[in-house]
């Protein structure tokens, strides 16, 4: 199923208040596999949950929260926010009865992804995650894996990518619609965007044979993406971040480049000296 609806924006949350900002079911996006919300904690809400049929892992954005499951705890954070240090996420498979306790005020991404493989909780600390430098010149962008291809996971595959002010993302325009490994797999993929100034605001581009959408994307916006090439640029100024969220048939991140394009990956200039804009721990 296609979706046809590519841009979502978070509801405001007042500070110190419990309540989802997102909630965006499969049904809601139009397509079969993902399902991404951001939730809000005050200092103490408790939060309980159990997904028989979905795997998900909390990525924390903001503040710090206890989890616990079947006996075990673990204090996942802190972190201010996500531009000041690595991530902290933990791995639930489905069928996995939890229990989260905010410690202090704090925003988590709560990416899912339909499940019913029996597989082991897991903590993900910020020295657990990967780093790369990619691209170069106004091109370059630092990625930071959290559950990667490897991770002993069923469909869910989630990185953080951080952009400088006046950067192209994403980039060259490249796309994962098709199921022809190892070329390319299909997956379905949400963006969701933060900036280092709230004011920021950036452009997402989709686009194919059918279509062409430009987008305007600001503090706490989704883009879901099913088909179609989509670079992202943001702008003068603003630094940039984005939550990738991804789900396929395969535990794959190939993608095919836009042939017009594909030839800027084999001639990088030197990267962007700004970068890494968040250090690894």
């Amino acid at each position: 199923m296609k979706t046809s609806r590519l841009l979502y924006r978070s509801a405001r949350v007042p500070q110190g208040r419990t309540a989802a900002a997102l909630n965006l079911t499969p049904d809601a996006l139009g397509w079969d596999r993902i399902h991404f919300a951001v939730r809000h904690l005050a200092a103490g809400a408790v939060w309980t949950g159990l997904s028989r049929d979905e795997e998900r892992c909390l990525v924390l954005l903001r503040g710090e929260f206890e989890v616990s499951w079947s006996g075990a705890s673990h204090r996942i954070g802190p972190r201010a926010d996500v531009f000041s240090a690595y991530p902290h996420a933990v791995y639930l498979p489905a069928g996995t009865r939890f229990r989260v306790a905010a410690g202090a005020a704090c925003e988590i991404a709560d990416a899912r992804a339909r499940s019913t493989k029996a597989l082991a909780p897991r903590v993900i600390r910020p020295d657990d995650c990967g780093c790369e430098i990619r691209g170069g010149g106004n091109a370059t962008r630092q990625i930071v894996d959290i559950v990667r291809p490897a991770f002993p996971a069923d469909r869910l595959l989630i990185c953080e990518v951080f952009t400088p002010g006046g950067n192209w993302s994403s980039y060259p325009p490249h796309k994962h619609d098709v199921d022809d490994p190892p070329r390319e797999v299909d997956l379905e993929e949400i963006y969701y965007f933060r900036y280092r100034d709230p004011n920021g605001y950036g452009f997402h581009r989709l686009y194919d044979a059918r279509r062409d959408d430009t987008l305007r994307v600001t503090h706490g916006d989704v883009v879901a993406v099913r088909d179609g090439y989509h670079p992202f640029v943001t702008a003068y100024g603003y630094d940039a971040y984005y939550l990738n969220v991804l789900a396929g048939t395969r535990r794959s991140m190939a993608a095919s480049d836009d042939p017009l394009y594909a030839h800027f990956r084999h001639g990088w200039p030197p990267p962007d000296p700004r970068l890494p804009l968040v250090r690894r721990p």
